[in-house]
């Protein structure tokens, strides 16, 4: 991987342009302002494509064992806070056993950023349903929509992913642009490298790399104990 991906995250903060405002992360007052007429196109921003019918196949390792994802953009929509929203239906296994099956809910405005909506998640042990936490939808029970990519992603930007005050509180941060980066699947040019993280998690941080045309292609704990890549798209 490229070196400058293994830079430390800056701390500087940025402002997100779009139809929402973002406050200061872990803020309990963060408010984004969506209007539901400012939503609409198809999810077409370079760094997160989704186009229905897609499915992307990820492979990796979590604490030692075997771990893989496929993430598939369905044709379905959720009406959001009066916004459609396309449904992309993401299971994961771990030596090949189901160990979560998550609905996820994304948007994009106008100006092209993304927008997590919320997401209907389920964990599994031994093929049985274990509990649903983590589950949270915008404008439900003081939930709010939070940036999963911007429209033009800078060096320092930081920005809630999702926002469920004391069950879900992800933030991003832009690490690197304009990075090379070798996938199984591939090799890309001009990513973008975020770190990941939650006050409810204190320590634990996550580096993702996003790619033009595709989307995400890597993400994997700072620690090493996790590394998920991608392997092969499925297209429509």
């Amino acid at each position: 991987m490229n070196t400058t991906l293994r830079l430390a995250a800056l701390a500087a903060l940025a402002a997100c342009n779009g139809s929402g405002v973002l406050g200061p992360p872990s803020d309990p007052d963060y408010d984004p302002m969506l209007d539901a007429a400012d939503f609409g196109r198809p999810i077409d921003n370079p760094l997160f494509p989704l186009v229905p019918g897609t499915t992307f196949h990820f492979e990796g390792e979590s604490d030692g064992e075997s771990q893989s994802n496929d993430v598939k953009v369905t044709n379905q929509t959720r009406q959001i806070m009066g916004i459609t929203a396309t449904v992309v239906h993401d299971v994961e296994f771990v030596d090949g056993e189901m160990v979560e099956e998550t609905f996820d809910w994304y948007a994009q405005d106008d100006a092209g950023n993304v927008w997590y909506l919320g997401e209907d998640s389920r964990e599994f042990e031994d093929g049985e349903p274990a509990g649903s936490g983590g589950s949270w939808e915008a404008g439900v029970d003081g939930a709010k929509a939070g940036i999963i990519m911007k429209a033009s992603p800078q060096v320092g930007d930081r920005y809630y992913q999702e926002f469920y005050l004391g069950e879900a509180e992800d933030e991003g941060e832009v690490v690197a642009v304009s990075q090379s980066v070798s996938v199984p699947f591939g090799d890309f040019q001009g990513c973008v490298a975020t770190e990941d993280f939650t006050r409810l998690e204190p320590g634990q941080r996550e580096r993702k790399i996003y790619c033009p045309g595709v989307g995400l292609v890597s993400e994997g704990s700072l620690d090493g104990e996790e590394l998920n890549q991608l392997v092969d798209i499925d297209a429509p």
